[in-house]
């Protein structure tokens, strides 16, 4: 991951762990912008900003004056997100680096 990603896509990426992990569990509220903002040492518009994301993908509902909440199948969605993601811009990236490290997959997996 670069460094020079900006910090609302570090925080989205955060939001999208804790909601795949159950952090956050589906039907359940998010914390609060300020809450959560407080909580990262963030500015809330960056917060706002990365949980806007999350509600133009359709994965979190706003409930006005209440809260924002994690809609039902949010964890598969992000998980295939990420996963589709991963294979087609990371793993290329690792497995030319094993090529040139010269290791080899199948021992790699006897030894994990």
């Amino acid at each position: 991951m670069s460094q020079s990603r900006p910090v609302y896509l570090k925080l989205r990426d955060q939001i999208a762990a804790a909601i795949i992990e159950g952090v956050y569990p589906e039907g359940e509220m998010l914390p609060s912008v300020r809450a959560l903002a407080a909580e990262q040492g963030a500015n809330p518009l960056t917060v706002a900003k990365a949980y806007q994301q999350f509600q133009s993908d359709g994965l979190v509902e706003v409930q006005r004056g209440v809260g924002m909440y994690v809609v039902d199948g949010a964890a598969e969605r992000l998980r295939e997100r990420e996963r589709k993601q991963f294979l087609s811009e990371e793993w290329p990236e690792i497995r030319a680096r094993m090529d040139r490290l010269g290791v080899d997959l199948t021992g790699l997996l006897e030894r994990g």
